[in-house]
Parts: C-alpha cells; structure tokens; sequence
C-alpha cells in the first residue's frame, strides 16, 4: 500500500489525498501508479458521483514531479526488464494527465498551499479548481532547465491575452486572485472551509440533477471574492512584450517598456536557462490551438529530448540539491542556443511517441 496516496470513499465521493508532506507531496512515480488504477475504477463505480483530490500538511497541495528521481536516474542502467525512469516517470505523469482531462464525472481539485508544476497537472485538467487564499501557483520550468509540461502547451495559451506566455517563460509565482482571473481557478474557498466542503459533497443528493451542477452548487455555499489580481495590473505590458515569436524580441520589449517591472521580468529571464526559454516559446507557440491529446505527444518527446540535456541536470543540481541557484547554463546565453537544436527536441520518437485519445 502506497501511504503518500490515501485512497477512500466517503458515501458518493471518491477521495484522494497526497500525503508525501515532506515533499510537499510532489508526485513521484509510486504516487502515479497508485492514483491512476483507483481513478479509473472511481470512473466505472456507480456509487461514486464525484472525486475529490486534496493535499495534507498544511503547505502544499502539490509542489510538482519529483524530477530530483528523475535527474538522479540519468546516466545509469535501469534495472533489468524495466523501463529508465526518465521516460516512465513522464509517460505515465502524462497519461494520468489525460485520464483527468478526459475524466467522465467531477474531478474537483481542492489547491491550498503551493501547487506547482505536476500539482496542474493533477489540478488544472478537472471540472473544478477550488483555490485558497493561501494558493502560491507557477509553473517553474525554466528555472531547471525543463519547460512547462503536464499540459502546460494546452493551458497556457488558454490564459488571458499573453498571460501564459509571460508565465511559462518567468516561472512568476500567482495569489488566487491571479489564479481566478486567468481562469485556473473556478472558484475561491477559504482555507478554513475545505474539510466542510469535502462533509458537504459527501452529504449531498446527487440524483437530482447532472453530477457536474450538484458539485458546483454544494460550492457555491462556500465560496467568497478574492482580493483584485496582481497579474491583471501588468496585463497590458504582458501583451506588448510577450506577444513575440522570439525571446530575444521579448527581452528587447521590455528593455523598451522602461519600468521597475519590465526591468524585474528581464533580470528573471536572464537567470533561466537560455535553451530552455527558446523551447518553451517554441511549445507555446506550436501548441496554441491544437487539441490536448495532440499536445501530450509533443511534450511527451520534449521531455525525452530536454532531460537529456545538461540544462536538466545543472538545473537540479543549483535548486533541488546544491541549492547554491547560480547555474551554469550550457550554452550560456540566448544568441549561442542553435534554432536547428531547439527543433530537434520536437523530433518524433517512432515506437517509443506517446500518442493518446479520448475514451469513447
């Protein structure tokens, strides 16, 4: 029994609960591989109206993949007969991404505390994103040399104007009030309110209308207004400054934009990993419009072709386990990152491509 993923049912609600708390329940392959199984059974089981996912501890809902195991697993053998972690841990992140994006009843996603990376993953794909005031949301990618996956090709462009742009490339961090504005959230809950919202589905009659309208309306009986959204002030400069196709062009904009902020923004893309930004420009501009599951084969062969680059390792390294934050990026800056070698982290990968579909 997997104890970092807590499994039950209370009357019509299936309940998860991610409990690697000193992880701040960031999603390793074991957490996968116990998830998966108990959501595609929760789908099939007619008492089961509804699922509920939450995280433990206090801090966190999920602070994302647990790409430590991932960079560590690099440069040796996986054990016979298995699959290298490197294409397992994303293959099956991803397929579980699918499964809650497709998923046949409300998936309502209780996000309180940090929720980063591989916590939209499990978030941002269900009916209901229930957010707190205690949210800190981002997709922090680039500051590791990754870019912004579990669907970040799909959700991102899907954000107000640029929004998701500015957000993919900077790894800024947003408060719920940011999080209702560019449509992550659905609705705003106080922290001190989700144990009583989870009593409250679990109490309610579902057979008297759809699944989906039973669980917004039990939610309707706690939510509140955020505060006004600290993203939305900069909306307009987000558009004028990263509506363009190059990165260099981004930074020239907000050389020209001139203010505190512009200056912030440019000094935090000037410590991300150059590869990185042009790839994750790349994704978002390849991907905008495209159907998810076509989304999930393309970032499926970005994360086989960029882990194995040495901007994933250095990246871990400086963040996750030295911690010093002053990677060495290799190439070192923008101008030395080659187009032909972004394009070739879109290469196909033949038999080993993940390609998916909707459930019939």
């Amino acid at each position: 029994m997997n104890t970092d993923v807590l499994l039950e049912t209370r009357g019509p609600v299936g309940l998860v609960t991610l409990n690697r708390t000193k992880a701040l329940n960031a999603l390793d392959l074991g957490m996968i591989r116990a998830l998966h199984p108990a959501l595609e059974a929760w789908a099939k089981e007619p008492a089961v109206q509804a699922v509920v996912i939450r995280g433990a501890g206090g801090r966190a809902f999920c602070a994302g993949g647990d790409v430590r195991a991932v960079a560590a697993s690099l440069g040796s053998s996986a054990p016979e007969g298995q699959e290298p972690l490197a294409s397992a841990f994303f293959r099956e992140e991803y397929r579980l991404n699918h499964l809650i994006h497709h998923y046949p009843k409300p998936y309502l996603a209780l996000v309180d505390g940090i929720s980063m990376g591989g916590g939209l993953g499990l978030s941002v794909h269900g009916s209901h994103r229930v957010v707190t005031e205690r949210l800190v949301l981002a997709m922090p990618e680039t500051g590791i040399g990754l870019f912004p996956d579990v669907g970040g090709g799909w959700f991102l462009p899907r954000f107000p104007g640029e929004a998701g742009t500015y957000l993919g490339l900077t790894g800024a961090r947003c408060t719920a009030a940011d999080a209702m504005w560019l449509g992550y959230g659905t609705q705003h809950v106080p922290h001190d309110r989700l144990d009583a919202v989870v009593d409250a589905l679990a109490a309610a009659d579902w057979s008297a209308e759809p699944a989906r309208d039973v669980a917004t309306r039990v939610l309707s009986g706690f939510t509140t207004s955020p505060w006004e959204s600290p993203l939305r002030e900069h909306a307009r400069a987000i558009d004028r400054c990263f509506g363009k196709d190059r990165v260099e062009d981004i930074l020239a904009a907000l050389e020209a934009e001139g203010t505190s902020w512009a200056q912030e923004t440019r000094a935090t893309l000037g410590r991300m990993s150059p590869t990185s930004l042009k790839v994750t420009l790349r994704q978002l501009r390849l991907c905008r419009g495209r159907p998810y599951d076509e989304v999930v084969t393309v970032e499926y062969r970005l994360s086989q072709h960029v882990t194995a680059l040495p901007d994933f390792r250095e990246g871990i390294r400086a963040v996750l386990v030295d911690k010093d934050n002053r990677p060495q990026w290799n190439p070192p800056t923008l101008a030395e990152v080659r187009d032909a070698d972004v394009e070739a982290c879109f290469t196909p990968l033949g038999e080993r491509d993940l390609v998916v579909s909707a459930p019939r």
